[in-house]
């Protein structure tokens, strides 16, 4: 008997089979690398956020400042929540020594975008400073014509003392804005800082699957699925710094933020 051979219709309903459960296994191990990154992300949170307590506990309950500037030998030396810079050279920041393998942890899976500040070897985290970490401005000279830098130049964060919502505050989340990566986290209403491209430069970014993780002030990881544009955006400002909604703001006022 003459064997028939597959018509031009089983062909291509075979081929169709294939291609679907390529396509199919494929979009099952990107997703499954998706959520790998998204937990590995949550764990560097978790550390980061550890380990901006243990330097509490041992400066009289104060979380690590922002950022400090000093001015050295001719040069500017910025003094970071995880680096420090002087001339060029980078060197281990303020909760380096209080977090297993740093160099990991401090780089977050997900992040493809270089940093925006400085020579940071590792990036895509950010840190509370509108409310919680004390911002350096940088070195001038004071009205008797003393040199002021470092401590002396600073706009505190919120005390412990002063902390009441500390399961609705974001300490750390994911970083993101037009530029790229950022580390120092805003909030929407501009009432700290009054630079609204300073604000929405300091977006989150919902990088894992839409979302974006946050350690929140209690120590607990969670996620948050819905960026927010903020009171004051304009397109401008959506489009043009923060790169909505690809990056946004952990809630719409400060609740995310403000610890009072």
């Amino acid at each position: 008997m003459r064997r028939r051979g597959l018509t031009l219709v089983e062909v291509t309903v075979a081929l169709g089979v294939t291609s679907l459960l390529v396509a199919l296994s494929v979009g099952g191990l990107r997703a499954a690398g998706d959520r790998a990154r998204s937990e590995r992300c949550r764990c560097n949170l978790r550390q980061i956020a550890l380990a901006s307590h243990a330097y509490a506990a041992i400066h009289g309950g104060h979380l690590p400042p922002a950022i400090l500037y000093f001015q050295r030998s001719g040069s500017l030396r910025t003094l970071a929540w995880d680096f420090e810079q002087q001339a060029g050279q980078v060197r281990p920041g303020s909760i380096w020594k209080f977090t297993d393998q740093p160099q990991e942890v401090q780089q977050c899976p997900a992040c493809v975008s270089a940093s925006t500040f400085g020579a940071d070897p590792f990036t895509g985290y950010q840190y509370n400073t509108t409310y919680l970490g004390a911002e350096g401005l940088l070195p001038a000279t004071g009205e008797d014509g003393s040199w002021l830098d470092g401590w002396a130049r600073v706009r505190p964060g919120v005390g412990p003392g002063q902390w009441r919502r500390t399961d609705a505050v974001a300490v750390f989340a994911d970083g993101g804005w037009r530029g790229g990566a950022n580390k120092f986290m805003r909030a929407p209403s501009a009432r700290v800082e009054g630079d609204l491209g300073l604000v929405y430069a300091g977006a989150s970014a919902f990088r894992h699957a839409g979302g974006c993780n946050v350690a929140w002030l209690d120590g607990h990881v969670e996620g948050v699925t819905e960026p927010q544009q903020g009171a004051h955006a304009t397109p401008a400002l959506l489009r043009s710094v923060m790169d909505w909604p690809s990056n946004g703001f952990l809630s719409a006022d400060d609740a995310a933020y403000d610890p009072r």
